[in-house]
């Protein structure tokens, strides 16, 4: 594990210096799957997602999803496989740099940051409308009191993140288990209502899986594009490998198996939308209450809801936990001020950190409803996070396969999943920016975040490239041992010791 420990001075009575660690084993290897789905936050996207997918994909809405999900697996495989190699909290950020350049890597670590802090902004308001659309939906229409019920749930959050990895575990244990356990009862049921024939609209047809539909390739990048922010999320767990039992695995096991959940999730309810629901509620902004009755009429709907109030809440936790933990890892490497860092001494949490990011977010939130100009940013910049989301996941892809070179033919398996399919993970995730820098292109507020936020990344990098000098020559990522064996661990033994001759400084900052 990196453990480049920023230290405390010693106090005026000399008492011992405190080591600005996380909590180790806070997370269960199931943690880490019950953290990944949350992270993807199964039921908002449905609810949230679904009818834009359909409304611009119609039939191929099903396709758009398996053959971004595909890809998707592949970047899964290869944030797995970097964290075996280099137990991180800042994943990414760390993985990227060693294996690519550290500009690249702290790039991809301030892109994540950025997308998470807007994404906070526009989930908190979706979790005040869930919340009041159970008590009263006629609330719903009061914009100062959704704010203020998704302002009060972000605090919530923000408290569990702050108050400990085990706090915030069990609150996602106890969310994710009703929010799953609510879909699989009504995804088992759609199946079998859909199959047989009882309320069906549209007769299904595997056509539905191909590109018979798309019509053109311009629709089927528009979709693949929405697709890919179904599954943003996951990667939460590769963030809390350090917290994480066993986390050089569980954390990468943890995500692929997310990814698979909410893969099949996603499917299972875009396809019973289309079969159930005629288009104009498929694509209407009740989609997921109005499934809910064709499913379960009288009750249906409501469970859906619950189900989308609990998955925004949930995922408001986990994408602070990326945040911070990001944070955190660059703070430790003094890539940005050295105080972000540092952790609490009692819950050993980022919370100086946590506690920046979350007055960041509410301070879009309210702006972004309290001023309509400030509201016309924010929605601009909701449409951006798909720069840093595809930025930072083909960079990382990329880096599993620059790291584990030399290995990849050693076997089928090394070469699928380290090299093949990640390898597509990262075209995809490239040509996906490519294409949304093409569609975005005159919406200069949109083009001015996703892209500005990143060259402001550049800024950094050039300000702190000095103080940062055990991140900027830290030593290359090396394969992992299980996949690479030591066939003659003399040679090996003597290449450690030259790497560790040209950085002798490394010593004092790595254990």
């Amino acid at each position: 594990m990196s453990e480049t420990l920023a230290l405390d001075p010693v106090g005026a009575a000399g008492e011992a210096p405190h080591r600005h660690e996380l909590r180790g084993n806070g997370i269960s290897g199931a943690g880490a799957i019950v953290m990944a789905v949350a992270g993807s936050a199964p039921a908002y996207s449905i609810a949230a997602t679904t009818p834009l997918l359909i409304g611009t994909a119609g039939l191929a809405s099903v396709a758009s999803l398996l053959w971004c999900g595909i890809p998707m697996l592949g970047i899964a495989f290869a944030f797995a496989y970097l964290g075996r190699s280099d137990v991180n909290a800042g994943a990414a950020y760390s993985w990227v740099g060693r294996a690519l350049h550290p500009s690249l890597g702290f790039l991809s670590g301030w892109s994540l940051v950025v997308s998470a802090t807007i994404f906070m902004v526009s989930g908190a308001l979706p979790a005040g409308q869930f919340t009041l659309q159970l008590i009263n939906p006629a609330l719903t229409s009061n914009t100062w009191l959704v704010t203020g019920v998704g302002a009060v749930w972000f605090l919530v959050m923000l408290a569990l993140v702050v108050f400990g990895v085990t706090v915030t575990a069990l609150a996602q244990w106890i969310m994710s288990s009703i929010e799953v356990g609510i879909l699989v009862i009504v995804a088992v049921a759609a199946l079998i209502k859909g199959f047989s024939g009882s309320g069906v609209h549209t007769a299904f047809s595997w056509s539905w899986f191909g590109f018979a539909h798309f019509g053109s390739a311009g629709t089927f990048a528009t979709a693949a594009l929405i697709a890919a922010f179904y599954f943003w999320g996951w990667d939460v767990s590769a963030n809390l490998n350090e917290e994480t039992s066993n986390g050089h695995k569980a954390s990468g096991r943890g995500g692929i198996v997310g990814v698979f959940i909410v893969f099949a999730l996603f499917l299972v309810f875009t396809t019973a939308t289309q079969v159930l629901l005629p288009n104009h509620q498929a694509t209407g902004t009740n989609a997921i209450i109005d499934l809910g009755h064709a499913i379960f009429p009288g009750w249906g709907g409501t469970a859906l809801i619950i189900a989308a109030m609990l998955s925004t809440i949930a995922t408001l936790e986990t994408t602070l936990i990326q945040a911070s933990r990001t944070l955190f890892a660059m703070g430790r490497d003094n890539t940005i001020p050295r105080v972000f860092g540092t952790t609490a001494r009692r819950w050993k949490t980022p919370a100086f950190a946590t506690l920046i990011v979350g007055v960041v977010a509410v301070g879009l939130f309210i702006g972004s409803n309290s001023l309509g100009s400030v509201s016309t940013i924010m929605t601009d910049a909701v449409d951006s996070i798909g720069f840093q989301i595809t930025f930072y996941y083909s960079l990382a892809a990329a880096a599993v396969v620059v790291t584990y070179r030399r290995q990849l033919f050693r076997s089928v398996k090394t070469f699928l999943l380290v090299g093949l399919w990640p390898a597509i993970g990262a075209l995809f995730m490239a040509w996906a920016f490519v294409q949304s820098l093409i569609s975005d292109w005159g919406d200069w507020v949109v083009i001015g975040i996703g892209i500005g936020s990143i060259v402001v990344g550049l800024f950094l990098v050039w300000g702190f490239w000095g103080r940062a000098r055990s991140y900027y020559t830290k030593r290359p990522l090396e394969p992992e041992n299980e996949i690479v064996p030591a066939t003659n661990p003399i040679d090996l033994s003597m290449r450690a010791e030259l790497v560790d001759a040209d950085h002798p400084e490394e010593e004092e900052l790595h254990a």
